[in-house]
């Protein structure tokens, strides 16, 4: 996390931990298909317990290069999302990102909260009684209308909202062996691939909410970014560029913002923020 700090990124988001130790499924978990990635790593974690420690560590690192630690946090019920987030809160990261992705074991079919607006309304809820730290709940693609669950989760008091998570589940299947590549069989795709969805969600929500929205979903380059920018995005999440580009990602990304904002004579990004809806009124 220190090394992709000083490589110029400007926060940085943690692998999700949950309540306890989590092996993950086993290899293949994570496959280039070309357009993107398809992974299904299972959220393979230490725990807790063990990751406090690990993220005190890092924020004592990160604090004197001024960049932010956030903290991604799951579980599988409502009240183990409030305990997880009781727990990270000892390592005084900077934000606490929810992820809502998995299953609501507690619910009869086992619906994944983020498809859940009163499901995932009480995370939120849950975890604001247990925390004074700032909260972003990481919102799924994965449903027909994202904004419900915007609304419950910012009224049920969200700080931020982040978006995108991994559309999906997906599949590729390896045609001489006639089996899909990954152990799970089907995973989350992310990437370049699904980079126009996370842009149409960003400004979705910028629209519908009052809250920051961090935009994330398959930038790769300086202009991926300024796009975010530009449907709302107040901060603007990396991920899977870094397996084809390695740290160095975030250096060029920020010099190719930059040499574009000379271009078109912009000094500051507030200048571009949410640009996209200005035609477009409420």
């Amino acid at each position: 996390m220190e090394r992709v700090a000083r490589c110029g990124a400007g926060g940085i988001t943690s692998k999700s931990c949950g309540p306890a130790p989590r092996a993950g499924h086993p290899n293949p978990t994570v496959l280039d298909w070309g357009p993107g990635l398809i992974n299904a790593v299972g959220l393979a974690n230490p725990g807790v317990e063990a990751e406090v420690p690990i993220l005190r560590e890092a924020k004592a690192r990160l604090q004197p290069l001024g960049v932010p630690l956030i903290a991604s946090i799951f579980a599988e019920t409502v009240e183990g999302f409030a305990d997880v987030a009781r727990q990270i809160s000892a390592a005084q990261p900077d934000l606490i990102e929810v992820n809502i992705s998995c299953p609501n074991v507690a619910a009869e079919f086992g619906r994944p909260f983020a498809l859940d607006a009163g499901a995932a309304a009480q995370v939120t809820r849950a975890i604001k009684a247990a925390t004074s730290i700032p909260i972003s709940v990481k919102l799924s693609p994965n449903t027909a209308d994202l904004v419900p669950i915007a609304h419950a989760v910012v009224d049920a008091g969200a700080d931020a909202l982040t978006a995108i998570n991994a559309l999906g589940p997906g599949m590729v299947i390896d045609l001489d062996s006639a089996r899909p590549v990954l152990s799970n069989r089907v995973g989350g795709v992310s990437g370049p691939a699904i980079r126009p969805i996370a842009v149409r969600c960003v400004y979705e929500l910028a629209r519908a909410v009052d809250v920051p929205i961090i935009g994330t979903g398959g930038v790769t380059s300086g202009r991926d970014a300024l796009e975010m920018v530009m449907a709302g995005a107040a901060l603007v999440g990396v991920g899977s560029a870094v397996y084809w580009h390695g740290p160095q990602v975030f250096a060029a990304i920020k010099q190719e913002m930059r040499d574009w904002m000379a271009e078109h004579q912009i000094s500051s990004l507030d200048e571009i923020r949410g640009a996209a809806h200005e035609s477009h009124p409420r």
